[in-house]
Order: structure tokens, then C-alpha cells, then sequence
């Protein structure tokens, strides 16, 4: 049964449960560093140390969800995942004391980590030849999340933070609420006509290594992009309060980013349709558009106008190769896999994220901004090999599907 513009009426339910977590999360990623100095009274490195922790923890819960999945179906781990993660914050808003903090917000990392890997295979299952739009929906609604989150948190935050952590447990109770009474366990398992080639790969294992050792190649690249990906929420953000721009200037940037996220949606529909209907053309011209980012700001790093062009462009690269990931995941997933590939995809994710602050900062502490630029566009330059590389190994299979 489908529903509005065309998608399965469960994926709306993924979809909508994403905006609801991403919100609840979105109330205190930003507010971490604040929280731990002010209110806690340890530094900020004790910060970032706390948030690689948890990262760290979201890495191997995104490994643990996705097997999760596979196991035990989505549905209940979605709900172990959720129980987790508000014991955690739930635990963090009664007690201000420290170790109990440390350890709540790692388990709470781990927690969070089970969701994503495991809400994207049950949407592969629930619309298996929607392909990217059903990726795409998700990260649409992910950034809707984090636009809401982030607004709403520094509202209530400024009340109390005790609320702010017992608003991300409603959020959570929301969630498991529409996954309880919305969705039926049917749906995590592996549908038949799976996009991909799993019918193949059940019957020749070398081609199932040779599909396992592709995904890890996608997921490298992945990585590679968030590393620079994550340089406008460090490095930049930092070079830009250095150049004298307001805080206010830096978050317009990111207003920018989710509205063209959203409003660029029909075009781009339009362009995955006509001009870039593969993975291999998404993930390449997202690479060429990310690349483009930096060569813009090592050009001209000074202006404003010249970080709202980065910020636009970088944005066009991410609507592409964001959904594609995944995407191609979901065709490389064997029988019985979907969940432990999308748990790949996410863990990588998470550890580009982890290494990108620490990499981009090091370089802009050591040397300058230009350097560290042209270094991202080296990585990206590993991304685009990986990319390549994923899709030889790719072409081979796609020839014998399609004859």
C-alpha cells in the first residue's frame, strides 16, 4: 500500500521515526562541550574526549545493530537500541556526577548506534526497488531532524539542561512508540527481489567475497568523505571565528545547507533520473562537487562569499553521494546480510567523523588553513580512487545480471 508522493506507508513511519530521533539527538550533540565545562566543570579536551568515546561506542553499535537485525529482525532492534539509549539519558538528567556522565554518555552512544544501520535495512526491506529515493527520503528527513533539534535545543537549553536531556528521552519514547504499534517484524526480513545480486552470490562464494570486499571499498570511501566533510564543523569553523566572522555568520552556513537540501530535492530528482541514474555517476560527480569546495576556499579563504559558494557546492556533493552509499550497500548485500552491510556503511561513516576533527586540526594547528585544504583535496582524491575502484568490481556483476 502506498501513501503520500508514492512511498510504502511504513517507510513513512522509518522515515518519520528518524525526524524524531535525529530531533531528540540533536537537542545535545551541540551542547556537549558546553555541558561538560560548565556544568560538570572539566575541560574542553575532557569534551572531545567524550565525544570520541561515544562515537567510538556508535561505531560498534552500528556493527552490533546491523547484526542485529539479521538475528533477531529490525523491530526489536530498533526497540533495544532505543531502551538503551534512554536508560542512558534518562540516568544523565538525574545525576550530575561525573563518572556516571562518562559511562551514560558512552552507553548512550551505543545505543544510538544500533538505530540508523538497522531503520536503513528495514527501509531496503519495505521498498526494495525504490532504490536511492528510499535512501534519499531518510537522509531528507535526517537533516529535517537535525535542523529541528538543533533550533529547539538551544531553546530549551537555555532554560535547563536537565530538560533538554529528559526532552531527548520523550523523543525516544516517541520513537518506540510509532516502531511498536507501526510496524510489523515482517518487514525486517529479506524480501524476495532484493535489488542486488544475491541470487548469484548465494551460489558462487568467491563472487560473495568479491561483493564483501567491494562494499569495503565503498565504505573507505565514505570515510574519506566525511574527513573533509566534518572540516565546516572544525577547522573552518575555526578559521572563520579567527577571520573575525560572527558565530551568527557560521550558522547561517549550515541554514544554507538544510535549505538546500530540501529545496534542491526536484532538481535533483531530475538529475539522478536523466544525467546520473548509476551509483558509480552519483558518487563521482559528488566527489568532483566536494573537491571543487576546497579548491574554491584554497583560492579565495578570506571573503565570506567565498564560503557560502563552499558551503553551496559541498551541499550539491553530499545530496548526491549521501543516499548513494547506502544504496549501493543494499545492491552488494547477499541474503541475510542487509543489516550488517548498512551497519558498515554507518560504523565508517561514524569513524570519518572520528578522524576527520583530529586530522583537519592537527594540520591547521601545524601549519595553515591552505595546507590543510589541500590535503582534503588529497583525501578526496583517495575517495574518488575507492569510488573507482568499487565500481570495477561492481561492473563485472552488473554485466552478467543484465546480460
Amino acid at each position: 500500500m502506498r501513501s503520500w508522493l508514492g512511498y510504502p506507508k511504513k517507510l513513512w513511519i522509518l522515515a518519520i521515526g528518524m525526524v524524531i530521533n535525529i530531533t531528540g539527538n540533536s537537542f545535545l550533540w551541540p551542547l556537549t562541550t558546553i555541558y561538560v565545562s560548565e556544568v560538570l566543570g572539566r575541560s574542553i579536551t575532557t569534551a572531545g574526549i567524550v565525544l570520541m568515546l561515544q562515537a567510538a561506542a556508535g561505531m560498534i553499535g552500528s556493527l552490533l545493530g546491523g547484526a542485529l537485525y539479521d538475528k533477531i529482525g529490525g523491530r526489536k532492534a530498533i526497540l533495544l537500541g532505543i531502551g538503551i539509549s534512554i536508560t542512558a539519558v534518562i540516568t544523565i538528567a538525574l545525576t550530575q556526577i561525573w563518572s556516571v556522565y562518562l559511562v551514560m554518555m558512552i552507553l548512550l552512544g551505543f545505543g544510538n548506534g544500533i538505530i540508523p544501520p538497522t531503520v536503513y535495512a528495514m527501509a531496503s526491506g519495505v521498498w526494495p526497488e525504490g532504490g536511492r529515493k528510499t535512501f534519499n527520503l531518510l537522509y531528507v528527513m535526517q537533516n529535517i531532524g537535525v535542523a529541528l533539534g538543533t533550533a529547539l535545543g538551544g531553546i530549551v537549553a537555555e532554560y535547563s539542561f536537565k530538560i533538554s536531556f529528559f526532552s531527548n528521552g520523550f523523543t525516544f519514547l516517541f520513537f518506540a512508540l510509532l516502531v511498536w504499534f507501526g510496524l510489523n517484524e515482517h518487514i525486517a526480513r529479506e524480501p524476495r527481489g532484493t535489488i542486488g545480486f544475491s541470487s548469484v552470490r548465494n551460489r558462487e562464494p568467491k563472487k560473495n567475497r568479491r561483493g564483501f570486499y567491494a562494499l569495503l571499498i565503498l565504505c573507505l570511501g565514505f570515510m574519506f568523505c566525511w574527513i573533509t566533510y566534518v572540516q565546516w564543523q572544525t577547522s573552518l569553523s575555526t578559521y572563520m571565528l579567527f577571520l573575525g566572522y560572527p558565530l551568527s555568520s557560521y550558522s547561517l552556513l549550515w541554514t544554507i545547507n538544510g535549505l538546500l537540501i530540501i529545496l534542491l530535492q526536484p532538481f535533483s530528482a531530475v538529475i539522478v533520473r536523466r544525467i546520473l541514474p548509476s551509483i558509480r555517476g552519483q558518487l563521482l560527480a559528488g566527489i568532483a562537487l566536494f573537491a571543487t569546495t576546497f579548491l574554491v576556499l584554497c583560492l579565495v579563504h578570506h571573503q565570506y562569499s567565498s564560503f557560502i559558494i563552499g558551503m553551496t557546492i559541498m551541499t550539491i556533493g553530499e545530496i548526491f553521494i549521501w543516499p548513494a552509499v547506502p544504496n549501493g550497500a543494499a545492491q552488494l548485500a547477499p541474503e541475510g546480510k542487509r543489516g550488517f552491510y548498512q551497519g558498515m556503511v554507518n560504523s565508517f561513516a561514524t569513524a570519518g567523523r572520528m578522524l576527520g576533527p583530529i586530522i583537519g586540526g592537527s594540520i591547521y594547528d601545524n601549519f595553515n588553513i591552505t595546507i590543510m585544504l589541500y590535503v582534503m583535496i588529497f583525501i578526496l582524491f583517495l575517495a574518488l580512487t575507492c569510488f573507482g575502484t568499487y565500481s570495477l568490481i561492481l561492473r563485472k556483476k552488473l554485466e552478467k545480471l543484465h546480460g
